[in-house]
């Protein structure tokens, strides 16, 4: 038996039977042609129906083995079979197998000589021997019903098609030419004026010698001898192959002959050591014959001397670039001047940088002398002690005097009547290892110098002293914020003296008496005292409550306001009842009234309770606790704001987050000795909401608004070191958070989980249609700075059509995917005993939400903004008689209330917000909770809710950067609609 035969009864018993009859009928079929032999290996090609590339199959007949270029896992492929039955059969018919040649038309590439250079035209040789000019596209004759039949083609032919789509006329340019050689390196039908030619993946260039000639210098550059003829410019021809050759231009026109002769002289010698043989060097072969010239250093740098020189009322200042130290050259006009030793590699880009850093920082020009005089020469030797440059000359010292700024507090402080500490301080900075005697520099200046970025201070009498960085790093922001807190008369605002306090602590000196009492504040809320709590309060508090009770209760007593942020469930409403007391006014949305007024007479029952609601309101001077609304604070702000409440306290704060809101300001004018916001959520989207909260808590804490902007959000958002830790230190006193995951262990577990939704091909449909007509409208109206507004109103209409085609003008639909998904999966929880919400953004949702669990048979009640009897909705589902499901809008149901008796939560339109989603599921995982939660997102596939998930991320950011240790934060940007439409 013959290898050949061997070999096809080898692959016979792998192959498996399906993909043997494939490989017959290929066989069968013509399918298989020789492309090349040796004694050890064959290779053919196989041309598959849909493949344009013709298969490479290799046979090693004396080993039995065999290789294939198909993707396919199956070893051996049909592809192998069909070459294996080919070869054998030729054999047994004692007829060589055709050749590609011989069987198929091939691309051949000819390049002829022209006038400037090469032209290449491509031609299609068939198998009978004539030849067609190929000047369409092959990728187009591919695609012809019967167009690849009878073409064998290779990968490089598709490339080249690409390459070849804009036809040119006359010598290829060089770039272009260097591409199709670059191409063609693979390709086996090459002609140069009808000869045979290969494409070298190689490149030549020519050889340089470096020789001496008496006191100058010769360089001798020549041609590679295998080259036989240059036939283009960057292409030449060796003894069968097209080259690509080196690039070689340098620096001016007398590299473009060869052989080429050029002199140098002594003056140059800077010149042709660092920057011509290097760069010689870089692009070709060079041969060293030389014995004169000096040793090329490569670890030289290029830097920047100033030389200084103090006059009389001034200082002199002369710049050089140099390499070395001492200098071993200088760069003179762009020239490099050799002074001695070693000579450096030349490095411009390096020296550009540095001339670009001398005229950035300090507006310097080598060779140039500058000469300062005045007040200017404090700023100019603050920038000379920044700079990076060498310094030398009788001046050089000047930019770092031998003195140092000492901090010197001295702090007044008594009870007021109130018993608050009416506290004063002065902060100088004392001047110490200087001449003249004892001085000092006011901290303002001092601070000042600092907020600017400068390192030096002016001093009274003339002269300047370093600041103490590393002590203004760290207690810089607080002193300017405590200088920025005192009054007129010395006084400091009660919110500035944990500040205070803290100054005292870093400078090791107590504070006075009355203020030590805050420590608390600063060290830590667990040294706080324990709480007085109400003689009939008919609750008993968790030990993390005890330390809700106890921080309020402080608060209370310093004339301090604060933020309990605890997470949602955790009871804030029960601690802050257990500091109220008469004269006391509680503002919430409407949707939790009815629950503060059922959390007060099941708490402290003895309280007399006016709620101001209803057409007939008024208020009620006997009354001790007040209930009212946001809605009726806005509306009724002078009645509200006319008397001085002992306490006020906002429930679910974030109310209030847009400063400039009517109901914001209303809030912000209400007089009381304690001001208290409760809200799981202080921060949604922007830092200006958590200035917001605190203008009311603590007015003055964090600035004004425009300086709160410019000074803590924006250096947050661009992500400064410091600034987020900067702003958490001032907050950190008045805010309280604590998560449930941290207090309340024995919560039953939550977990949060995605449902995803296929649309269907109609609900696809429209999807797409939305998309089409607002996504060019949003990217235009946001790339040319338009409304953020608009660009978001278009994305309430994509996110509507990716829940419910009848949410899009126009489309009408009974059911929708996603509702589908929610009626399946609420049809199983109901049946195995469980409560649901589920909250939309929209209404009109709910609306079509209804029919499908009407048909599906599950009772349901809803809670929306139109419901009137909110109190009378949640008791009935929470009872064990209540409807199984909960319809809820996310602005009436999302916030204050305890719907405990679901444990199921669905979340039918995810939003970039996730503290809304957040506040929603904490509707049924807080507090009294026995059962484990779980949330569901339900998220169309292949639409805008999966990005909106990830931009959720980015926005948990934000609320970490504030309140924990992250340091970034962001709010929604034009970035971010643009990345939603992309």
């Amino acid at each position: 038996m013959s290898e050949n035969a061997q070999l096809l009864e080898a692959v016979r018993k792998e192959a498996k039977p399906g993909l043997w009859s494939k490989g017959v009928s290929l066989a069968r079929a013509g399918a298989v042609a020789l492309q090349s032999r040796t004694a050890s290996e064959i290779e053919l090609r196989v041309k598959v129906a849909g493949r344009p590339v013709a298969l490479t199959v290799v046979l090693y007949p004396g080993d039995e083995a065999w290789e294939c270029d198909c993707p396919s896992p199956v070893d051996p492929c049909e592809h192998v079979v069909a070459a294996a039955i080919s070869l054998e059969q030729a054999e047994k018919q004692d007829a060589p197998l055709e050749a590609v040649a011989e069987r198929w038309s091939r691309v051949v590439y000819r390049f002829t000589r022209v006038e400037g250079g090469l032209q290449l035209h491509r031609v299609l040789a068939h198998a009978d021997g004539t030849e067609e000019p190929l000047e369409d596209s092959l990728a187009g004759r591919i695609a012809k019903p019967t167009g690849g039949a009878t073409l064998q083609v290779e990968q490089v032919d598709l490339v080249m098609d690409r390459l070849l789509e804009r036809r040119t006329r006359g010598p290829l340019l060089a770039e272009k030419l260097d591409a199709l050689l670059r191409a063609l390196e693979p390709a086996r039908n090459v002609l140069l004026d009808g000869r045979p030619v290969t494409v070298s993946s190689e490149v030549l260039s020519p050889r340089a010698k470096v020789e001496d000639k008496g006191q100058q210098w010769v360089i001798t550059i020549t041609r590679d001898p295998r080259i036989t003829e240059v036939v283009s410019p960057g292409v030449a021809l060796t003894a069968e192959s097209l080259v690509r050759l080196g690039e070689t231009a340098m620096t001016g026109a007398w590299l473009q002959h060869l052989p080429l002769v050029r002199t140098y002289s002594p003056e140059q010698l800077g010149e042709l050591s660092a920057k011509v043989l290097p760069e010689l060097a870089r692009r070709m072969p060079v041969e060293m014959r030389s014995r004169r010239l000096p040793a090329l250093d490569r670890e030289l740098k290029p830097r920047i001397l100033l030389e200084l020189n103090q006059l009389t009322q001034g200082l002199s200042v002369l710049p050089t670039l140099v390499y070395g130290a001492p200098p071993s050259v200088r760069i003179d006009n762009g020239r490099m001047v050799y002074l001695r030793g070693a000579v450096p590699l030349r490095d411009e880009p390096a020296e550009q940088k540095l001339l670009h850093q001398l005229r950035d920082e300090l507006n310097l020009v080598p060779g140039r002398r500058l000469t300062v005089q005045g007040p200017e020469m404090m700023r100019f030797a603050d920038k000379l002690r920044k700079f990076r440059g060498d310094l030398g000359g009788d001046a050089a010292g000047i930019v770092s005097p031998d003195m140092r700024l000492k901090p010197s507090l001295r702090v007044e402080g008594g009870a007021s009547g109130a018993g608050v500490p009416e506290v004063r301080f002065t902060l100088e900075f004392d001047v110490e290892g200087g001449k003249g005697g004892a001085r000092t520099v006011d901290a303002a200046a001092v601070v000042r110098a600092w907020t600017e970025g400068l390192g030096l201070v002016p001093l009274d009498g003339g002269g300047w002293a370093p600041l103490p960085r590393a002590w203004l790093d760290k207690n810089g922001q607080r002193v300017a914020d405590l200088l920025a807190a005192r009054q007129a008369d010395g006084r400091v605002a009660n919110h500035a003296l944990p500040e205070l306090t803290a100054l005292c602590e870093s400078l090791e000196q107590p504070p006075p008496p009355g203020l030590d009492r805050l420590a608390p504040l600063v060290e830590g809320f667990e040294k706080l005292p324990p709480p007085v709590l109400p003689t009939e309060l008919n609750a008993t508090l968790r030990a993390y409550q005890q330390q809700g009770v106890s921080w309020l209760s402080f608060l209370k007593g310093a004339g301090l306001g604060g933020i309990l942020a605890d997470d949602m469930g955790l009871g804030k409403t029960l601690q802050t009842l257990c500091v109220l007391g008469p004269r006391s006014l509680v503002v919430c949305p409407t949707s939790v009234l009815p629950n503060w007024l059922a959390e007060l007479q099941r708490f402290r029952p003895s309280l007399k309770v006016c709620v101001y609601h209803g057409p007939g309101r008024k208020l009620d001077p006997s009354a001790d606790i007040t209930l009212t609304t946001y809605a009726l604070l806005r509306l009724d702000a002078p009645v509200l704001g006319a008397p001085t409440w002992e306490a006020v306290v906002l429930d679910e704060a974030q109310a209030i987050k847009n400063p400039e809101s009517q109901v914001s300001r209303a809030a912000f004018g209400l007089k009381a000795n304690l001001r208290l916001a409760l809200s799981g959520t202080p921060l949604e989207n922007r830092l200006d909401e958590l200035w917001s909260l605190m203008h009311f808590t603590n007015p003055g804490l964090l600035g004004g608004r425009r300086q709160f902007e410019e000074k803590t959000a924006q250096p947050i958002a661009d992500g400064k070191p410091g600034a987020a830790e900067g702003l958490r230190r001032r907050i950190r006193p008045f805010i309280l958070r604590r998560l449930k995951r941290d207090v309340a262990p024995e919560l039953p577990p939550r977990t949060d989980s995605v449902m995803h939704v296929q649309l269907d091909e109609r609900e696809r449909s429209v999807y797409d249609a939305v998309m089409a007509a607002t996504r060019a409208e949003v990217v235009a109206l946001l790339n040319e700075g338009g409304s953020v507004l608009k660009a978001l109103e278009a994305l309430l209409r994509l996110r509507q059509a990716a829940c419910h085609s009848a949410l899009v003008p126009g489309q009408h639909a009974k059911t929708s995917s996603k509702v589908q998904t929610l009626v399946d999966a609420l049809e199983t929880a109901v049946s195995e005993g469980h409560k649901a919400l589920v909250f939309s953004q929209w209404t009109s949702l709910l609306d079509l939400i209804e029919p499908g669990l009407k048909d599906a048979g599950i009772a349901f009640d809803r809670l929306d903004g139109a419901t009137a009897n909110r109190g009378e909705v949640t008791s009935r589902f929470q009872g064990e008689d209540g409807a199984p499901v909960l319809l809820m809008s996310l602005k009436a149901g999302g916030t204050g209330l305890n719907l405990t008796a679901a444990d199921h939560v669905f979340l039918m339109d995810p939003w970039w917000n996730p503290a809304v989603e957040a506040q929603a599921a904490d509707r049924a995982h807080r507090i009294g909770q026995e059962r484990p939660v779980m949330v569901y997102r339900l998220v169309s596939q292949g639409t805008v809710e999966e990005k909106i998930l990830g931009l959720q991320e980015k926005k948990r950011a934000l609320f970490e950067a504030a309140l924990s240790e992250a340091s970034g934060a962001a709010a929604i940007t034009r970035e971010d609609l643009l990345q939603l439409f992309a």
